[in-house]
């Protein structure tokens, strides 16, 4: 198993652990949109996220994506992620035995930021935030923050792929 780490400033939780898959097991999670109609079995109204639990020599990883990895017992892979409580949390990975690499999307997370970051200067120009109304205010607040958090991610998943790349 061998461990790498970049030296930016950005990525100082992100590193790369490299390793035989051990103990593979694969959940799917899914979430329904409560104001669906009871008769409509449509998969538009269900979100589901691939959780993928498994061990690569002597360290837990568990990695949350929208499509299921390309992955089996015994493949020799390269994650890279951040370590959160007592998992590694994979935002990249790349299956040198299936020759797979793959990642969630850091671009829609960047037109995402995006969205909110516009919503959130429409809304300080807005007359309400202008006159000193709280709720005005709080929105845009709220919407910082989700644009912040997302151009965030974002970032950390392609420092993710820079990593797996090195």
């Amino acid at each position: 198993m061998s461990i790498t780490k970049p030296n930016t400033f950005l990525s100082s939780s992100v590193s790369a652990i490299s390793g035989t898959v051990s103990n593979f097991n694969n959940e799917i999670l899914e979430y329904v949109n409560p104001e669906k109609p009871t008769h409509d079995h449509s998969s538009v109204y269900y979100k589901r996220f691939f959780i993928s639990k498994f061990n690569l020599e002597n360290k837990v990883i568990e990695a949350k994506f929208s499509s299921p990895m390309k992955i089996a017992e015994g493949d020799q892979i390269t994650v890279s992620g951040y370590q959160k409580d007592n998992a590694f949390q994979v935002l990249a990975y790349s299956n040198q035995t299936q020759d797979v690499i793959n990642n969630e999307s850091w671009i829609v997370l960047c037109f995402g930021a995006l969205f909110f970051f516009a919503v959130a200067i429409g809304l300080l120009n807005s007359e309400l935030v202008l006159e000193g109304a709280i709720i005005p205010k709080l929105f845009l607040f709220g919407f910082t923050l989700v644009a912040l958090y997302m151009g965030y991610r974002a970032l950390l998943i392609r420092e993710a792929i820079k990593l797996l790349s090195s």
